[in-house]
């Protein structure tokens, strides 16, 4: 009499193991779709302020990646590097761009492969080695690193560190840093050993000790996506001299106000 419920039980729980193993399974060999959004449109319909020229970056493996250059002066004020996060196009940043242009600084955004029309599969290294291209075109441009100004967001700060450490660069500003994908993926799959499948890990939290620039951190306490407890400590983590701009209501994307944009001409100004 008791065969039957305890039949069923095993079946229960096979059913549960072949279920998990499948979603594991799927997470795996699409975890990169579920990392990357090209396509993603938020934060449209905004008229870009800023006179830019769009460029063609050649990376080592001979793609070309689009990117906006606004140039008002190389040789009086810095130029800032802009990676942007995993979502969207360079027109999804134009209102932060219109802002960007009001400050004394130069700027080039790039899109990254797979993005903005450009051809390539983004992965990390290859988003490495892309944001090491715009830094060989700022370059060869005429800027040097004592004047450029690593600037990440989102998953972009990833790429930003990367690239910083060890390096001379005239500052870096993180908006809404992560101290490693696997710390920022663990709060949407709990249940899954993420450790073990994720192949783009971006260890910023192993990196932040090695950039010697100077930083300005950036989070909202009500980011729904990173939690702000990461930025916090990707702050305490870096070395001097070290600057902080923590909200408490930005969610992700952070407002690009008076207050925000007040913090970044400081800390634009302390870098001459």
């Amino acid at each position: 009499m008791l065969k039957k419920p305890r039949n069923i039980f095993l079946q229960l729980i096979s059913l549960i193991i072949l279920v998990y193993l499948f979603v594991i399974i799927f997470l795996f060999f699409y975890q990169r779709s579920l990392l990357y959004h090209p396509n993603e449109n938020n934060y449209s319909g905004n008229n870009l302020s800023a006179e830019i020229q769009k460029v063609k970056i050649k990376t080592s493996d001979n793609l070309e990646l689009l990117g906006w250059f606004h140039e008002k002066d190389l040789e009086k004020f810095k130029t800032i590097i802009f990676f942007h996060g995993n979502a969207g196009t360079l027109e999804n940043r134009i209102y932060k761009l219109n802002r960007l242009k009001d400050l004394d600084v130069n700027f080039l955004i790039i899109a990254w492969r797979g993005f903005s029309g450009n051809q390539g599969k983004p992965t990390e290294n290859n988003l490495y080695e892309d944001g090491r291209s715009a830094v060989s075109w700022i370059k060869n441009y005429g800027v040097e690193d004592e004047n450029i100004v690593l600037y990440g967001e989102s998953l972009g700060t990833g790429i930003a560190t990367e690239i910083a450490q060890n390096n001379n660069f005239a500052g870096v500003i993180l908006e809404t840093p992560f101290t490693s994908m696997v710390d920022a993926a663990k709060k949407f799959y709990p249940y899954i050993p993420v450790k073990l499948l994720l192949r783009d890990k971006y260890e910023n939290i192993k990196k932040i000790k090695n950039i010697r620039s100077p930083i300005l951190v950036m989070h909202g306490e009500a980011d729904q996506i990173v939690p702000f407890a990461m930025g916090q400590k990707i702050f305490q983590e870096a070395n001097n001299p070290k600057f902080s701009y923590f909200t408490k209501n930005d969610d992700h994307m952070m407002e690009f106000d008076e207050k925000l944009i007040g913090q970044l001409n400081l800390f634009l100004k302390s870098l001459n």
